[in-house]
């Protein structure tokens, strides 16, 4: 059996072998640069078919990197005081052991193709592995099918995938709105379908709990505090009115201290019990 640094050689070695325009990279000494070199080849990877032994040796080496960073199970963590229904948590999403977490899409669906890019989307498709593109792709291929090839998902319409080598079961995949060049209420409304279209998708599909991601935050542009505030209401609002819903917990990620107090005054807790990890 290899070991990690003899599989991210290989790993590197095919895909190298596979788009020969970046041969001339080689295999970095260090583990961090060799594990950076294999995500930057992975993100920029257009889908397609790729080997077993591939899979094998990838889905090997992703989840012993994930095992590093530490897996954390939604079990194990407490409600906030002021709605046992809601949990906030503060680390990796890409590392929570759940039902279903959220991915933060854009309209093709097949993840941030930026090497190395810190968004969710990127985090989440490297750490899923390249299984994840291809189903993604296969998903959209059906909609270009139906709809044309200009095809692109729209905001708030969720899809869901298997999460593969994440510790989740699920991921749904939502393109959020993008606020340009101001905040409207069009916007407003788009956020708020974003997580009600979401908790429809997960539990039609027999989930018990989904953790949300801070949805159109980063390079979309929603501002961070209405953001949350929508996001807030909105959940509170759809657990409520499906009571007999198997949904039963919704956790809020998220990964900035700034996001974090956000939601600690929203939630009206001050027993905060989360900590961070940081994405690699």
């Amino acid at each position: 059996m290899m070991n990690q640094k003899e599989s991210v050689t290989w790993l590197i070695q095919y895909l190298e072998k596979e788009m020969p325009e970046y041969e001339g990279y080689g295999v970095p000494e260090g583990e961090k640069e060799a594990f950076d070199l294999f995500r930057a080849l992975c993100n920029v990877r257009m889908p397609g078919p790729v080997s077993e032994e591939f899979l094998k040796i990838q889905d090997a080496y992703l989840q012993e990197e994930t095992r590093k960073k530490g897996v954390t199970d939604v079990e194990d963590l407490d409600p906030v005081s002021s709605d046992a229904r809601l949990v906030l948590w503060q680390g990796d999403i890409s590392t929570l052991k759940c039902d279903a977490i959220v991915n933060a899409a854009n309209s093709q669906m097949l993840g941030c193709f930026r090497p190395l890019h810190g968004c969710i989307d990127n985090v989440e498709n490297t750490y899923a592995g390249v299984q994840l593109r291809n189903y993604m792709d296969a998903q959209m291929e059906k909609k270009r099918e139906q709809y044309g090839v200009d095809y692109e998902q729209p905001t708030a319409v969720p899809m869901i995938s298997p999460a593969f080598n994440l510790p989740s079961k699920y991921i749904v995949h939502v393109v959020g709105p993008i606020v340009s060049p101001y905040l409207t209420q069009t916007h407003k409304e788009q956020l708020s379908e974003c997580y009600r279209a979401s908790l429809d998708l997960a539990a039609n599909n027999g989930c018990e709990n989904i953790a949300f991601c801070c949805i159109s935050t980063g390079v979309f542009m929603f501002p961070q505090d209405k953001a949350a505030e929508i996001a807030v209401k909105t959940v509170k609002e759809w657990l409520d009115g499906h009571p007999d819903s198997c949904m039963k917990k919704v956790i809020f990620n998220v990964f900035k201290d700034a996001d974090l107090r956000i939601y600690q005054r929203l939630l009206d807790t001050e027993d905060f019990r989360g900590f961070r990890k940081i994405v690699r």
